[in-house]
């Protein structure tokens, strides 16, 4: 059914719109075998390394699914569009048929616009940088520099050297801590050992803090956290660490992902993560998935670092993904006393790389004990305060 699903787009575009062309019978045979093929992709994944989250072809092969794959969706979409105009023009003054200039003017914006999201998507993201305040920030960490980075997704996509280069121009903005919020890798350990080792490099005043996303789950939770501890991360699995700057105190808390239960892994545990943590010392956590955001803002937290989104990819698909992640897709929301900063990460799943208004980032956070003069998006909510074990000395 999954790939059947994946084949309807093709198939539209291969009803709608190539065989009313003007072209000889074996041109569209030809063609709608190659469209066939490139619905397919998530089938050849899973045949390649039994996931379709892990597609173990060349990276050029893998680029050129991705963007036959979006050209298809697009087309569909644009097909779509083109039939309810005839079927408006039809209705209201007797219509006509598509000219063939116009389907062919689709097929190459369709083309176009996939080349330019695979690009969007695969980049080493810029910079961007974003200012949130803390409620009770310690003047300490007043101007304190944040780097997340998140839904890494290493793979044959996102392979050693886009890693190293991701690497290089993290640690060149000379932050004060680098957190990871699940998502690094998509393939098994014998698999990406060489594409994730240019992260050992990450370098930060107060080290690099890394939490489990989904994908960690799928190959091989266990081997996988012990080597990012092994490359000098730090885990924080249902846990805390106290920050702490010239008599000033930060919590840095961390959770497991909602897509544990029905593992043998332990599910994400706030009150556990919190457990002995002093109080009265803002809370700062990282959770890969928003959807509880709202129960994180209830026990006090005054910040949540999240992705996962991806921030929806394409805009108009973000409304969907939104939908399925307790409505937080992409940037800033407000639920009572806490900020969540939804990350759209900074790369994506192998599987559907493409990029269209909704940016990669390399996200530099500075936090502040006041309101920062910036204006973004906020979703308001309620929340309380209640009481925030190593600690880390600056």
């Amino acid at each position: 059914m999954f790939h059947l699903i994946f084949a309807l787009p093709s198939l539209y575009v291969l009803t709608r719109f190539i065989w009313p062309l003007p072209w000889t019978p074996g041109v569209k045979v030809a063609l709608a075998v190659l469209l066939l093929v490139a619905s397919q992709y998530h089938l050849w994944s899973r045949l390649s390394s039994g996931s379709v989250f892990s597609p173990e072809f060349p990276r050029a092969l893998v680029l050129l699914f991705n963007w036959a794959f979006g050209a298809i969706l697009l087309l569909a979409l644009m097909q779509i569009a083109l039939d309810l105009a005839g079927l408006m023009a039809l209705l209201l003054r007797g219509g006509g048929a598509t000219p063939d200039s116009v389907r062919y003017a689709a097929a190459s914006a369709a083309m176009l616009l996939s080349a330019l999201g695979v690009y969007q998507a695969t980049r080493v993201p810029p910079l961007k940088d974003v200012e949130i305040a803390i409620p009770g920030l310690p003047p300490q960490f007043d101007g304190y520099k944040l780097l997340q980075l998140t839904d890494l997704h290493i793979s044959r996509l996102f392979p050693k050297a886009w890693t190293q280069a991701l690497v290089e121009r993290s640690n060149a903005l000379g932050v004060d801590l680098i957190v990871v919020t699940g998502d690094l890798i998509d393939g098994s350990f014998d698999a990406r050992r060489a594409d994730v080792e240019p992260l050992r490099g990450l370098r930060a005043r107060d080290g690099v803090w890394v939490i489990p996303g989904n994908h960690e789950y799928f190959f091989g939770y266990e081997t996988w956290m012990s080597h990012y501890a092994s490359m000098g991360m730090r885990v924080l699995a249902n846990d805390h660490t106290v920050l702490t700057r010239d008599g000033g105190a930060l919590v840095l808390a961390g959770v497991t992902d909602l897509s544990v239960p029905g593992t043998r892994y332990p599910a994400p545990d706030l009150a556990a993560a919190l457990a002995g943590a002093p109080s009265d010392v803002p809370i700062v956590l990282l959770d890969h998935q928003p959807r509880h955001a709202a129960q994180a803002a209830a026990r006090g937290v005054a910040l949540q670092l999240s992705g996962h989104t991806h921030g929806g990819m394409i805009l108009g698909l973000d409304r969907l993904v939104a939908r399925s992640n307790g409505g937080f897709v992409s940037g800033r929301y407000t639920l009572g006393a806490m900020t969540l900063y939804v990350n759209n990460g900074t790369a994506l799943w192998p599987g559907f790389a493409l990029r269209l208004g909704r940016p990669a980032e390399l996200t530099r956070i500075t936090l502040r004990g006041k309101p920062p003069q910036v204006s973004h998006r906020e979703q308001p909510a309620t929340a309380s305060r209640p009481r925030a074990h190593a600690s880390i000395a600056s």
